[in-house]
């Protein structure tokens, strides 16, 4: 006699791990490290103030 599964769990359970797969590849492609992270934040502020400075008043 064959094994009896639930195809509900085994849906679930297959949805689950492209789930998985899917999370992890976009890590990859979106993610960034905590340094580059700050290294930007850092240079956007640096523009900004760069900018605000040549700014002519009226």
């Amino acid at each position: 006699m064959a094994e009896l599964i639930n195809l509900n769990k085994a849906r679930k359970a297959r949805g689950k791990s492209a789930a998985k797969v899917r999370a992890a590849e976009n890590r990859v492609k979106f993610g960034r490290a905590k340094g580059e992270t700050a290294a930007a934040k850092v240079e956007a502020e640096r523009a900004r103030r760069d900018l605000d400075g040549k700014k002519r008043e009226d």
